[in-house]
């Protein structure tokens, strides 16, 4: 049981790294970096299309979606062995 306990703080780790890319990207470009690569000549130059922030958009919601996903039946299945464990 600690195992499942320990993958479910991994998920919710991993899912609160996804939600804070954005995040990071915003304080890299605001500090005249490159946004870890989104805007190569800083932020002055960048001339990113709406198409590529959709993109990056839509894959860092799927991947929240996939992390709370994974973190609910890690949940589930804790409590069903939890449930096991008490009947027997």
């Amino acid at each position: 049981m600690v195992w499942l306990r320990i993958v479910v703080a991994v998920l919710a780790l991993g899912a609160l790294a996804v939600a804070a890319v954005p995040l990071a990207v915003i304080i890299d470009l605001s500090s005249g970096g490159t946004g870890y690569g989104l805007c190569p000549g800083g932020l002055g130059a960048c001339e990113l299309g709406y198409g590529r922030a959709l993109e990056l958009s839509v894959y860092l919601v799927l991947g929240l979606f996939l992390f709370v996903a994974l973190v609910r039946l890690a949940v589930k299945a804790y409590d069903a062995s939890r449930r096991l464990n008490v009947r027997r």
